[in-house]
This record gives structure tokens, sequence and C-alpha cells, in this order.
């Protein structure tokens, strides 16, 4: 189905430019359905529009985290209910545990950063 492009929209080569993201990404997270296309012009390009950079930039930050697919996906449809106001109590409860793994990983990483830090700091008064 193509759908007529505003001057709100953009092809994904201005998505993967503002969110520092490559195509083939981009592409990737189309197919499994995290970021499918707001439509297509009618040529078959895809076309995204303002809150699609916002939702990438969310999956972009997740990543890092090690959450999975699926999990970035329950997330977004999660946080996409309450922006809504339709979320639910167990949304809520889910939204909690992927908080807690979240702020797990942040201090795996935060302590990895320290030793990397340390090392560094050593190397550096041996040259």
């Amino acid at each position: 189905m193509t759908e007529r492009i505003s001057s709100r929209t953009m092809h994904i080569g201005e998505l993967a430019e503002r969110t520092g993201l490559s195509l083939r990404t981009i592409r990737h997270y189309d197919e499994v359905g995290l970021l499918p296309a707001t439509g297509r012009t009618d040529g078959g390009f895809r076309v995204y529009a303002e809150n699609d950079v916002e939702r990438l930039t969310l999956i972009k930050q997740m990543k890092p985290l090690g959450f999975s697919l699926e999990e970035m996906a329950e997330i977004l449809e999660i946080l996409s209910a309450l922006e809504s106001g339709s979320g639910s109590g167990a949304g809520q409860v889910k939204l909690a545990e992927f908080m807690e793994k979240a702020r797990g990983q942040r201090a795996k990483m935060a302590r990895n950063l320290s030793q990397a830090d340390e090392f560094i700091e050593r190397m550096g008064k041996n040259t």
C-alpha cells in the first residue's frame, strides 16, 4: 500500500543520518517488525515519520543493554500503550522488570569501563 509523502516524512537515508545507524540496520529492524516504515512512495521506497526517529533512538539505546529483539518489541509495545493511556498494571510490572535488567547491565558496563580506565592509566605510566 502506498501513502502520500508529506513534508513530515523522510526517506531511510535521512533517518539513518539522524540516528547514526546504517541503512542495513534500519531495513533489518523493518523486516523483523521493530520499526516498520510509516509508508512507501509510489516507487516503493520506505518513508518514515518523526516519531520513527524517536522509536529508533529507543531501539538504539536498548541494544547495548543486551535486550533481544523480542524484548525490544515488548518494551516498545508497553511504552506505546502507557503513553496512549491504554497501559495495564501488568505492563507496568513487566516494564519494571526490564528496568531492573537494564540497571544490572548498565552496572556491569560501568565496571568494565572502570577496568578499562585503570588499564589505560597503567599503560600511560609506562610510556
